[in-house]
């Protein structure tokens, strides 16, 4: 990896011009974890405690369907919980970014809370998190204090009452946090939001190409802003719709650190989004990254 590069994405971190999105590999930066670091692990995890078809089993939307089919989306929502409930502390990385005072957004592309804790000791952040239509009929995204206290979300626009609200309204006092943690995908803490199921992600698909379910906040966030992703993959449709959608009108240059070799869905979306890839392990470049931070603060 060019010197350069490292220096830029260190530089635009401080300056708070470039957005991290962390993936579920992240987890595993730090101690041995005790929740799921993949969708693999998870679907696993979930199918061990109940019995669905086959064709479902390692696929993990799909097998969450069965679970909320045919044996409620409570009970659904409760072995999710007990997957991510014993999360482990936070590493090196969520620490290194909750030091960042101008870090404006970080993106938390899974279900663990390991964020959230790393950000405890701040003030003036908050959540906004993606939420099942299934629970949360009518709203998008749920938004949270630091303390788990949720904010009362402004009337979003519904044209008729069986219709889907029109965008996610952002309320007036998380226009004024200096970061925020956008879970797109919900997050075990606060209050055990998933977006997990086949179902789930179809509500949101329909309405994501035109922005709908992302915050306003979000959308003005990212703005000639880059995005650094960590602990991702892409060869997933989903994940890479995710992606797509939420650094939509970014600026034109972005990193990913893949150690793995891209499959060709993944090589042909990082050309697409115009994402240079850094084939360093993840552990490599968090420890690289943090020395050079910590370099930059003492000369600062």
């Amino acid at each position: 990896m060019p010197a350069q590069a490292l220096d830029d994405i260190a530089a635009g971190l401080v300056r708070g011009r470039i957005i991290p999105y962390l993936g579920s590999a992240c987890v595993a930066l730090g101690e041995t974890s005790s929740v799921p670091t993949s969708p693999a692990e998870l679907v696993a995890r979930l199918t061990a405690k109940t019995t669905v078809p086959h064709k479902v089993r390692n696929n993990l939307t799909g097998a969450a369907q069965y679970i909320e089919n045919f044996k409620h989306r409570k009970t659904l929502t409760t072995m999710m919980a007990e997957a991510f409930r014993s999360s482990p502390q936070p590493n090196e990385l969520h620490r290194m970014l909750a030091s960042l005072p101008d870090l404006p957004l970080l993106v938390h592309a899974w279900y663990d809370d390991l964020p959230q804790k790393a950000f405890a000791g701040r003030e003036n952040w908050g959540m906004a998190q993606g939420v099942s239509q299934s629970e949360h009929h009518g709203h998008w995204v749920n938004y949270y204090r630091p303390d788990g206290s949720e904010i009362a979300e402004p009337a979003p626009g519904i044209v008729a009452e069986d219709e889907m609200p029109l965008y996610a309204p952002v309320p007036d006092e998380a226009l004024g946090w200096n970061t925020m943690l956008y879970q797109p995908i919900g997050s075990v803490a606060p209050a055990a939001n998933f977006l997990v199921s086949d179902s789930d992600y179809v509500e949101v698909l329909t309405e994501i190409d035109i922005q709908t379910p992302i915050p306003l906040t979000v959308q003005e966030l990212r703005k000639d802003r880059h995005f650094l992703f960590l602990g991702c993959r892409f060869d997933n449709q989903l994940d890479r719709v995710f992606a797509r959608q939420i650094m939509k009108r970014s600026s034109a240059r972005h990193w990913a650190v893949l150690p793995d070799t891209p499959t060709r869905n993944e090589q042909r979306f990082l050309e697409e989004q115009a994402i240079t890839r850094i084939d360093w392990p993840l552990t490599k470049f968090v420890a690289t990254l943090g020395e050079l931070l910590q370099s930059q603060a003492l000369t600062a």
